[in-house]
């Protein structure tokens, strides 16, 4: 079949040229296919209490991501490090509409974690239609999963597959892991989860929708 039947050859690669090709067709359908779905479910959800958010989790580390720091001409900048690395998983949904974000850190990333943000997003739009764009990993995948969205009355709408650019939360926490986490290493793991999450929903609306990348003129899903 050609990439352009509505199915893909089996043998492709990706970094080739026809791979990518493939992909960025199969990626635009994608997108084409979430915009109408989107404005079905806004025509859908007639009544004002409908929502549309987007789901996306991090991982903070105790050892700080390395950026661009200032240093003297023609020396290293130093980034001290001590003790063991550890990690925490930070569950975030922003409100494509308001900008209003909820979050929740978990010591796991698990399909109970998940589903346990699942929870945390009823109980805040109980009585809401609630459509949950979000990435194909495993954890919203899980039968489990699915099946207790359905009963909380959550949509999932899923984005392409390796396309973490189309998902505003991405763009949010890679903003919060700039300014907050970058080149420093906090005393613990808690302490830098309280100051990460801290800062984003510090944020004005029109800051955390900016930075998400909603109120850009190019957002997709305009």
């Amino acid at each position: 079949m050609t990439p352009f039947g509505g199915s893909f050859i089996a043998w492709v690669t990706y970094g080739s040229v026809l791979g990518m090709s493939c992909v960025l067709i199969r990626t635009e359908r994608k997108k084409r296919r979430i915009r109408r779905h989107v404005r079905i479910l806004k025509r859908r959800f007639f009544y004002p209490r409908n929502v549309i958010l987007a789901q996306d989790e991090t991982d903070l580390l105790l050892f700080p991501p390395l950026r661009a720091a200032w240093a003297l001409k023609g020396q290293t900048s130093c980034v001290p490090l001590t003790g063991f690395n550890a990690k925490r998983v930070v569950f975030g949904a922003i409100n494509l509409k308001t900008g209003y974000r909820l979050m929740e850190a978990r010591e796991r990333h698990r399909g109970e974690d998940f589903r346990e943000f699942l929870w945390q997003i009823h109980l805040r739009y109980r009585g809401w239609k609630v459509a949950l764009l979000l990435d194909q990993d495993s954890t919203p995948t899980a039968r489990k999963s699915q099946s207790l969205a359905f009963a909380l009355d959550i949509k999932f709408v899923w984005l392409p597959a390796r396309s973490p650019e189309l998902n505003p939360m991405d763009h949010l926490w890679r903003h919060g892991k700039q300014a907050i986490c970058a080149n420093h290493q906090y005393p613990t793991i808690d302490r830098e989860v309280d100051h990460f999450t801290e800062y984003i929903q510090g944020l004005s609306t029109q800051d955390a929708l900016r930075k998400a990348g909603i109120l850009s003129p190019n957002f997709w899903l305009r």
